[in-house]
């Protein structure tokens, strides 16, 4: 039996790629160069960092936390990665004995240092209790402490192979991009498509329902708070493949706003149980589109945070009366 077309329902589902298509028409119209493609690579590239910690922060929020660490957390392992792929004389100043690692090798040596800061913190909120917000907040300044106690300066002189993917390109097109999509696809299966997604979506639904349908819900919350800092932690190694150096003071700083402020934009509900993948991306974009646009309009950089200020605010306010209505 054929299903009619409810255009309310498509309206109210892809409301937010709809304010991206005005937004984008708008910057186009005030600024013609907006839509070169030079310029949309700019874009994406500049935002495949903080989009990538945003696929991660999303499962976060999905299951009613958050996750403040992932900039700080990025930084560290951007500045760890980045010693190992120094010169000899540096890497053996910095690690003695250990020398300078192949790229593939310090990428998975990246991956396992950002599992383990996840798995710590995520095991201290699902077991002890304490709000995520208070639990990452302390991750948050451990990680830049010990980026800083880690190196005092900026880590540069990067090997090239270490920087391809943040930097590289395939035929013109910036890899980073390439790492950025692939890493949407696997945030959106493992949402949609797997039993962990749907047991975040129980969790953050109601955890005490979760409980008595058989989820392991401290097993699940850990599970979380890795993929947030294997996140965090492809971002920090792209970002310092991409400036071609780690800055233990600056590296990953205040990332995880903007990563928050993608998913929030994008739906991600902060009462837990409500995200969808496409509209993280779309929110990614949008917040790309503003900073982008507003550069070229030459907009005082203040008067660009206070727009995604506002736009941020605003999306928690629809969001709120969203879930009003359905109470």
């Amino acid at each position: 039996m054929n299903k009619t077309f409810d255009s309310k329902k498509f309206i109210s589902q892809n409301s937010i790629w709809l304010v991206l298509i005005v937004l984008v028409i708008i910057m186009g119209i005030a600024q013609p160069s907006f839509f070169t493609v030079n310029n949309l690579l700019t874009l994406l590239s500049g935002e495949a960092v903080k989009g990538i910690m945003a696929f991660g922060v999303m499962f976060a929020i999905l299951s009613k936390g958050i996750d403040l660490t992932i900039g700080s957390s990025a930084g560290l392992v951007a500045c760890i990665t980045a010693a190992l792929v120094q010169p000899a004389d540096y890497a053996n100043a910095v690690l003695p004995g250990v020398g300078t690692l192949p790229a593939p090798v310090v990428f998975l040596i990246g991956l396992a240092l950002g599992a383990g800061i996840g798995a710590i913190y995520g095991a201290i909120i699902a077991y002890t209790k304490i709000p995520p917000f208070i639990a990452t907040l302390g991750g948050q300044l451990i990680c830049r402490a010990g980026a800083k106690i880690f190196t005092n300066r900026p880590v540069s002189n990067l090997s090239d192979s270490f920087r391809y993917p943040g930097a590289g390109r395939i035929g013109g097109f910036p890899v980073i991009i390439i790492v950025f999509l692939i890493m949407f696809a696997i945030a959106a299966f493992l949402l949609t498509q797997t039993r962990f997604g749907k047991n975040v979506y129980a969790i953050g639904g109601n955890d005490q329902a979760a409980r008595v349908a058989g989820i392991n819900v401290e097993k699940n919350l850990i599970l979380v708070y890795v993929w947030c800092s294997v996140c965090a932690a492809i971002a920090g190694m792209l970002l310092a493949g991409r400036a071609g150096s780690a800055d233990p003071a600056n590296s990953g700083l205040n990332y995880e706003l903007d990563a928050i402020a993608a998913a929030t934009v994008g739906g991600t509900s902060h009462t837990g149980g409500i995200c969808r993948a496409s509209g993280v991306m779309a929110g990614i974009l949008i917040l790309g589109v503003i900073n982008n646009g507003l550069v070229m309009l030459k907009v005082d950089d203040n008067m660009t945070n206070i727009v995604k200020g506002l736009i941020i605010v605003g999306s928690v306010i629809l969001d709120m009366r969203k879930n009003a209505k359905k109470a």
